[in-house]
């Protein structure tokens, strides 16, 4: 039998066991003299338990993962809760606001962790969020989609020479599973150098929700608790285990022109197949692009204007079955 979990506080304000609070942090005040303020909902569950948090548009165009925060809530009573949970559903509130990627001095908050107290903007509120959340866990899940006009195929990304964060990686059960550097000043890599295991799931594309990467964040979340043990029950799993990355590649535009994709988000292309071409506004002067090796499609744009040596489609090679994941290359950041 569990013991009863203890209080927690956050910001000034005590999270007794068994209680939900929603709770606005002070981030700063803007040129009109409004505060913005860091929304957060701590489930602090009656059973003792491990102290997980999931976060969401620390890029703020990047909004799948506000809608799988709300959602992951919805599942989620503290008196059925072992441990405590702290849900940041909008942490760039600046960029989110302006339904930018970026913070107002055009910063990327991750690349500004673990920021500094009297630092940018940047620093002060990635220094904010480390201190008040990420520093109270022992775990945690970071959301985002694609980027810059792309969408990624539903992946998590995490450091799976890691034992632990492999089981956590392959519970939550996304399509794909790939081992990821984390890249200096991300959220990933703070929290990991203070030993806190954090996974990123990618899924989507910006200012767009999308019903399936939102359903399968959903449950991969559920899934991870459950195996935290801090619920009884999670998902079922409705494919098969996530397919192993051994590295990728960015197929990238040989001219400029109008791109005519010819292939999808899990699509599987051999070796030189075409599978889209670039042309001028009346479909001339056709260029195709091919597939350079076997692989799956796990991200791609969605502007069809392309420059010369844009990032077209992005290609994982999977590894073979019995693949040790200790040779994997760190092949992809946060």
């Amino acid at each position: 039998m569990r013991h009863k979990n203890l209080p927690i506080e956050i910001a000034g304000t005590i999270v007794q066991p068994g209680e939900r609070r929603r709770l606005e942090i002070p981030v700063a005040r803007l040129p009109t003299g409004t505060w913005l303020s860091l929304p957060v909902v701590v489930v602090n569950g009656a059973k003792a338990g491990p102290t997980v948090w999931i976060s969401a548009a620390v890029h703020g165009d990047e909004v799948n993962g506000v809608e799988i925060i709300g959602q992951v809530l919805e599942q989620t009573e503290p008196a059925q809760l072992a441990g405590c949970l702290l849900t940041a559903p909008i942490v760039n509130v600046f960029g989110f606001n302006a339904q930018s990627r970026y913070l107002p001095d055009r910063r990327d908050l991750n690349r500004s962790f673990p920021g500094s107290e009297r630092g940018s903007l940047a620093g002060r509120l990635a220094h904010l969020f480390m201190q008040e959340i990420v520093l109270k866990c022992q775990y945690g899940i970071d959301l985002h989609t694609g980027s810059n006009h792309r969408t990624n195929l539903p992946q998590i990304r995490a450091n799976l020479h890691d034992e632990e964060t492999r089981a956590l990686s392959e519970a939550f059960a996304a399509p794909v599973l790939m081992h990821a550097g984390a890249i200096e000043g991300s959220l990933r890599k703070a929290a990991t150098a203070h030993g806190i295991r954090t996974i990123v799931y990618e899924a989507g594309e910006p200012l767009r929700f999308d019903d399936e990467a939102i359903r399968l964040g959903r449950d991969g979340v559920l899934r991870v608790l459950a195996a935290l043990e801090m619920r009884r029950t999670a998902p079922k799993r409705k494919g098969a285990h996530s397919a192993l990355v051994e590295r990728t590649t960015w197929i990238r535009a040989r001219h400029g022109g109008i791109l005519r994709l010819e292939t999808k988000l899990g699509a599987r292309v051999a070796p030189k197949e075409r599978i889209g071409f670039t042309a001028d506004v009346f479909g001339d002067d056709a260029t195709p692009v091919t597939s350079p090796e076997t692989g799956i499609v796990i991200g791609h744009t969605n502007n069809p204007l392309v420059q010369q040596g844009d990032a077209l489609i992005n290609l994982a090679q999977l590894a073979p079955a019995g693949f040790d994941p200790a040779a994997l290359l760190a092949s992809a950041g946060d």
